[in-house]
Formats: C-alpha cells, sequence, structure tokens
C-alpha cells in the first residue's frame, strides 16, 4: 500500500517519506538473523552466557532409531555434551543439565526449540530456580538457532552420514570420541 502524496507532478511512497523523515514504517519489519545465522535476538557476549540444545535423530545398521542430544556454548562453540540414547525424555535433559551445571557452573541462557523435552514443566520451574533464561525459538524458524543447527550439521557429515553404527554402545563411543577431537581441533 503506497500513500501517494502530490508535490508538484512528483507522487512519492510511503516508504520515501518515512525514510526522509527518519520515521519507521507502519509495516517495516526487522529481520530475526544475521549473516552468521544468528538470532538476532540475543548474541553471545562471553563463554557461559548463551547455550544452545538440539535434538538430531539417527539409525543403527539394524534400522533401530536413537537420538542425540547435542548442547554447545554459543561463545566459545565448544560442545558441552552429546548424549546419545534411544529415547530422551525431558528428565534425561534434566540429568544431563545438572551435571553440566555443575561441571561448569550455569549458563545465563539456554536457546532451544519448542520440544516437549525442553518445555516441560519440570525443566522450566528447575531453570527458573536457578536462574536460568529459557530463550524459544519461534516453531519451524530453525536459522534462530543457527549455531547448534549449523554444529549438528557438521556432527552429521562428519560422523553420522559416514559410519554405520551396529549398536547403541558404538554410536555412544564414537560419537563422544568425535565431540572430544572436534572440541581440540578447533581451539
Amino acid at each position: 500500500m503506497y500513500v501517494r502524496e502530490v508535490l508538484g507532478e512528483e507522487v512519492v511512497s510511503e516508504r520515501r517519506v518515512c525514510k526522509v523523515l527518519g520515521q519507521p514504517r507502519a509495516t517495516q519489519r526487522r529481520r530475526l538473523w544475521l549473516n552468521d545465522g544468528s538470532c538476532v535476538r540475543l548474541r553471545p557476549r562471553y563463554p557461559g552466557h548463551v547455550w544452545s540444545c538440539d535434538f538430531v535423530a539417527h539409525r543403527t545398521h539394524d534400522g533401530r532409531a536413537f537420538r542425540l542430544l547435542t548442547i554447545i556454548d554459543e561463545f566459545t562453540r565448544d560442545c558441552l555434551a552429546v548424549v546419545v540414547d534411544r529415547k530422551l525424555s525431558s528428565d534425561r535433559v534434566l540429568e544431563q543439565l545438572t551435571h553440566l551445571f555443575t561441571q561448569r557452573g550455569a549458563p545465563d541462557y539456554i536457546r532451544s526449540d519448542n520440544a516437549s523435552e525442553f518445555t516441560a514443566t519440570r525443566v522450566r520451574k528447575w531453570l527458573a530456580e536457578l536462574s536460568v533464561k529459557t530463550l524459544f525459538i519461534e516453531p519451524g524458524s530453525p536459522w534462530e538457532n543457527g549455531y547448534i543447527e549449523s554444529f549438528n550439521g557438521k556432527l552429521r557429515d562428519e560422523l553420522l552420514d559416514g559410519e554405520i553404527f551396529d549398536t547403541l554402545f558404538e554410536a555412544q563411543v564414537l560419537v563422544e570420541g568425535w565431540r572430544r577431537h572436534n572440541n581440540t581441533e578447533e581451539a
């Protein structure tokens, strides 16, 4: 929709008028992501400021599914943990976060999607008690969690797509070895 004002012979659009007057347009929207794929809403400023969590799904050679819970520090890009199991419930997420919090201290924020394991009442209450704020991305907008999505893509490209896992235990051992190598290789 254009607001047309006639100034002599010239027709001026709403965009031009707002630009000249230095006012935002009524319908103007800001970008939600930056060129590096990270979310505009909150950028990590120091280690332990923002952690990201997400799930990756894969299968063993016999066709049985397993899931990986990946947790990274967005500032350092270190992978803090990769939990591999057939089923990962909110209790298992709590267990892993508890372990990481005792090891490294609690972050200021945790960014994740709206998976039921992250939005469970127990998880949200526990995080609130520890003064850890949650940053949930918009549904269907994985680019808002760009750091973890990039990490998960690398995990899939460098390990998951190149290996055939016969057992869950084999997957756990190889994934942990890859995580340690990935953290030290990039330092």
